[in-house]
């Protein structure tokens, strides 16, 4: 009961404000009598919806799938590369400029060059998707593996502990708070490095992701269409947020030794 009444409690201020959000955004539409195509009223992005619902449904599929793998690889080769980064100050010196260039570069442009290179379809998706979402990892975790408290640092060293010992005893399990947050922001950049891969990569004509859709339905200014998709990208993106937000708590609960 508890934990219902404490869901209740979280859940109701966002549904509330959204509820006000459609109120307001259904009278405008009336009271300033808007053409549709400029900005349709929520009841005709819902029509739209419930028409495309299997082709909206089968595209944010595909487009997670190109999410969810571009997350993955992120994580996986930020926290190497923070490992490395973690044992060698020159290393770190010397590649960290070329981490941050990933964050820096507009995606857009690069794009193209990556399905160029790598070829179009899931492939060129899940790339554009990787190289977007591993900046955070690699800075957060970087940040946790390196900020050590020295007196911990000299303990290890008392107890004649190898390199080994200290990364793997001492640096990563400090570093799990940091490397979890890296996730959390990588796991909502990763679905926009989807769709972006999307608008140059593809699927083809047959199968095609969210992205596809915004590109298609804009150029056809079919403007219900092109809302119906960007509340499902939204949708998607809240609910990878969410599951790696709810894993990242479930995990501190157990660092932290406080898991029920």
């Amino acid at each position: 009961m508890e934990k219902l009444r404490k869901l209740t409690i979280n859940a109701l201020p966002p549904l509330l404000f959204f509820a006000l959000v459609l109120c307001t955004w259904h009278g405008a539409v009336v009271l300033f009598e808007i053409k549709p195509f400029m900005l349709p009223g929520p009841l005709q992005v819902a029509s739209a919806v419930g028409v495309n619902l299997p082709r909206l449904l089968s595209a944010t599929a595909l487009t997670a799938t190109g999410a969810l793998l571009g997350f993955t690889l992120s994580f996986t080769f930020g926290f190497l590369v923070s490992l490395i980064f973690s044992q060698s100050r020159i290393i770190e010196r010397s590649l960290y400029p070329y981490a941050i260039f990933l964050q820096t570069v507009p995606i857009v442009a690069v794009a193209p060059l990556i399905v160029l290179w790598i070829g179009y379809g899931l492939k060129g998706v899940v790339a554009v998707s990787f190289i977007i979402s591993l900046f955070p990892v690699i800075a957060n975790t970087t940040t946790g593996l390196t900020r050590v408290d020295p007196n911990l640092l000299d303990l290890f060293a008392l107890n004649n502990a190898s390199r080994w010992q200290i990364l793997f005893k001492l640096r990563v399990p400090g570093a799990v708070p940091h490397m979890l947050t890296g996730a959390r922001i990588s796991s909502g950049l990763s679905v926009i490095g989807a769709i972006v891969g999307e608008f140059f990569a593809g699927y083809g004509t047959e199968n095609y992701g969210l992205g596809y859709i915004i590109i298609n339905s804009s150029q056809k200014i079919q403007t219900d269409y092109l809302f119906a998709c960007i509340l499902f990208c939204t949708l998607l993106g809240l609910g990878i947020f969410t599951l790696v937000g709810t894993l990242s708590n479930f995990m501190l609960k157990r660092w932290t030794g406080t898991l029920e």
